[in-house]
C-alpha cells in the first residue's frame, strides 16, 4: 500500500472548475449583495464632494515670446507661486473676504495648487461639499493670490485665464465605479471562501477519494443511503397501517 503524505495538497483544476460551477449561484448572489452594499454606502453614507478650478497665467501681457529669459523665469516662478498660494497671508485673506468659519488648516486641506507639465499655468483647485462655495473659494484665491504675489514678488499680477466653474454633479464618490468594485470583490471573496473550504475538507466522499488518499481500488459500491431511505419509507408505511388497524379495532 502506498503511503499518502497529508501535508501535500493536490489541486485539481478540473475539480475546482466543477466546484465553482456548482456554487455559481452563491458566488453571483455574493457579488450582487456586495454591489448593492457599495451602491447604498456611496449614495447615502458618503458626503458628495464637488470640484472647481481656476487658472492663472504667470507671465504678464508685456512679456514677449522672443524673450527666452522671461519664459524661463516664468517656469521657475510657477513653482514659487504654488507655495505662495498656500501661504498663511493668502489663505487668511481668502477666509476673511468670504466670511467663512474655517481655520487655516481646514482651508489648506480644501485647495490644491498645481502646474500642468511644460506650461506656465498655475491651477488652483478646491474640493468642497458645496459646489457654489467651491467656485467662490477658487475665484477668491485667484484674486487674492494675484494681488499678494505681485506685492511679494514685486512683479506684474498673474493673469486669470479661467475662472472657477460650478459642477452640477459631484466629482466623488463615483457610485458606478464603487458598485462595480463591490460586485467584483464579492465574487472573488465568495470564490476564495468556497475553494478554501474545499481544500480544507479532507473527508472521503467517493471512490475517487479512496484511490487518491488511501491508494486502494474499490471493488463495488453499496447504496447505503438509498437503501436506508427505502427502509425508512417502508417503516413509515407499516406504522401508518398499524395505526389504521388499531383505529378500526377501537371503533368495533
Amino acid at each position: 500500500m502506498e503511503n499518502y503524505n497529508y501535508d501535500e495538497v493536490e489541486i485539481n483544476l478540473r475539480d475546482l472548475f466543477y466546484l465553482i460551477k456548482s456554487k455559481l449561484w452563491i458566488i453571483l448572489l455574493s457579488g450582487i449583495i456586495m454591489a448593492s452594499a457599495a451602491g447604498l454606502y456611496s449614495s447615502f453614507l458618503i458626503t458628495p464632494v464637488y470640484t472647481s478650478t481656476t487658472k492663472l497665467y504667470i507671465l504678464s501681457k508685456t512679456t514677449t515670446l522672443s524673450s527666452l529669459a522671461d519664459l524661463q523665469i516664468g517656469s521657475q516662478l510657477t513653482q514659487d507661486y504654488m507655495v505662495l498660494v498656500k501661504s498663511r497671508p493668502v489663505v487668511t485673506q481668502v477666509i476673511e473676504n468670504l466670511g467663512l468659519n474655517m481655520s487655516y488648516e481646514e482651508m489648506v486641506g480644501i485647495i490644491t495648487p498645481s502646474n500642468p507639465s511644460n506650461t506656465r499655468i498655475l491651477a488652483i483647485t478646491a474640493n468642497y461639499t458645496d459646489p457654489y462655495l467651491a467656485k467662490k473659494i477658487v475665484d477668491e484665491f485667484a484674486t487674492v493670490s494675484a494681488t499678494q504675489i505681485a506685492e511679494i514678488m514685486d512683479a506684474d499680477k498673474p493673469t486669470i485665464v479661467e475662472e472657477g466653474y460650478m459642477q452640477s454633479h459631484p466629482s466623488s464618490p463615483n457610485t458606478k465605479m464603487n458598485i462595480v468594485i463591490g460586485g467584483v470583490l464579492g465574487v472573488f471573496i465568495a470564490s476564495g471562501i468556497i475553494i478554501l473550504l474545499n481544500l480544507l475538507d479532507d473527508t472521503i466522499k467517493d471512490s475517487d477519494d479512496i484511490e487518491r488518499y488511501l491508494g486502494m481500488t474499490t471493488l463495488a459500491l453499496i447504496p447505503i443511503e438509498s437503501g436506508a431511505a427505502k427502509l425508512s419509507k417502508q417503516d413509515e408505511k407499516n406504522r401508518k397501517k398499524r395505526k389504521k388497524s388499531k383505529q378500526l379495532k377501537d371503533m368495533r
